[in-house]
């Protein structure tokens, strides 16, 4: 080989190394997945209205908020004045209200926090009901709740208070206060 080959060779070679390089430089580089903050929406709703029936069709519970979003890392919702409705066949339906609320994953444990107003209207055979708490938690399916926080029961012209609070809501209604038991009854 004459040196005039060596060089064209030598040429070529510092010619691929040079492209490869100027190649490599502007390749566009593969970009990351995006990382999604933990605990960030993936859907809301203003204005939300959600009605649930039972096997037989008819109105099980109601729920309206004033503002619903819903979170896909713990499945939870997160509700804004919320207002639960559970019906009961042949009895006035239980309404709930609070400040805030967070309905678990399973649809089934509800977190009601702030002012937690309870009631159910009265009946010639039913006593009216109202509840005063904060921070209650409800189990939809057995219509159970519970505080660790006061809590007052008020029924016609009695009212009882206390601090803690387990309450069934089904007929007939049982609560038990945990602690620090204040009564005004009124005997007919």
């Amino acid at each position: 080989m004459t040196s005039g080959q060596y060089r064209v060779y030598f040429a070529l070679f510092f010619l691929a190394i040079g492209s490869w390089y100027l190649a490599d430089l502007f390749e566009p580089k593969e970009i990351g997945k995006v990382k999604v903050a933990d605990h960030t929406p993936d859907y809301f709703s203003v204005g939300y209205h959600k009605k649930e029936m039972d096997e037989g069709g008819q109105l099980k519970n109601e729920l309206i908020a004033d503002k619903m979003i819903h979170y896909g890392d713990d499945e939870t919702t997160h509700l804004e004045n919320p207002v639960m409705t559970l019906y009961n066949p042949g009895i006035p339906p239980w309404l709930m209200k609070s400040e805030t609320a967070i309905l678990e994953a399973d649809g089934d444990h509800l977190q009601l926090m702030g002012k937690v107003f309870i009631s159910r209207a009265g009946t010639e055979s039913l006593r009216a009901f109202k509840l005063n708490t904060s921070a209650l938690n409800v189990r939809l399916s057995t219509s159970y709740a519970e505080t660790a926080e006061w809590a007052e029961i008020i029924d016609a012209q009695n009212t009882t208070e206390g601090v803690g609070l387990e309450i069934t809501f089904r007929e007939p209604v049982k609560f038990k206060f945990l602690s620090k038991v204040k009564g005004r009854y009124v005997f007919n």
